[in-house]
């Protein structure tokens, strides 16, 4: 399996805080790499020096051969990095169909006029809003806003694809429904970063598991040892949120 993703020794510090410590990890082709946590522990943060919404203090991060970590998050968009994020991020102004021919248009693999229309309906129904194509986005619920903001990711064809929390929020029949629609995503061979609480999504879906906390990775390999790992049970139990 060829490397995708390739995080090396990546640092953030905000000042004298530290939010990602030395964090190394790679991600196969094809593969759905869980990154997991306590809150607080470092993973939204690195979803951003990924995506290039924050810019690494130290270390590099490489998307297949090709060092992207210190450019700007646009210039990451178009080498193949799309992304949901925990709070959904939508463009308010426009429907459903416009939200996602935006993604088609700033992404890796641009597309335009009647093409982006077609793929924007397309991706709507993937995600299961089929004939809501007009719907204002600011009149939605929050987990179709969710649904079209994976669309929207999706519209580019993305050679990583970071989800942050998507499953969050959703009622038990949604959360059937978001984790079968990500186990398709697999299937068809996207490769995938879910930062996810969902323990029974983790456990379904992924290949594998880093798991931080405060900032730094302390366990990663095949989901049922990690997770019944000591230092990860310890992390979790340790900390009020989990």
């Amino acid at each position: 399996m060829s490397t995708a993703l390739s995080v090396i020794a990546a640092r953030k510090a905000f000042g004298g805080l530290v939010a990602v410590n030395d964090v190394s990890f790679e991600v196969g082709d094809g593969e759905l790499l869980g990154l997991i946590g306590p809150n607080g522990s470092g993973k939204t943060t690195m979803l951003n020096l990924i995506s290039g919404a924050l810019k690494p203090t130290a270390g590099e991060i490489r998307l297949g051969h090709d060092r992207i970590s210190g450019l700007a998050a646009h210039h990451i968009a178009r080498r193949g990095v799309a992304r949901t994020f925990q709070l959904v991020r939508v463009l308010p102004s426009l429907d459903a169909e416009g939200n996602v021919m935006a993604g088609a248009v700033f992404g890796r693999e641009r597309s335009w006029g009647e093409d982006a229309r077609k793929l924007a309906h397309r991706l709507l129904e993937r995600v299961g809003l089929s004939g809501r194509a007009h719907a204002p986005v600011s009149a939605m619920t929050y987990i179709d806003q969710k649904r079209v903001e994976l669309a929207r990711a999706l519209a580019s064809n993305p050679r990583v694809l970071l989800l942050d929390e998507w499953l969050a929020g959703l009622n038990p029949s949604e959360l059937k429904i978001g984790i079968g629609l990500i186990a398709e995503l697999h299937r068809e061979g996207r490769t995938i970063i879910m930062v996810e609480h969902v323990m029974d999504a983790i456990r379904s879906l992924c290949d594998r598991c880093v798991v931080m906390s405060s900032g730094v990775k302390i366990a990663e390999g095949g989901v049922a040892e990690t997770l019944a790992d000591p230092e990860v049970v310890r992390a979790y139990l340790g900390d009020d949120d989990a």
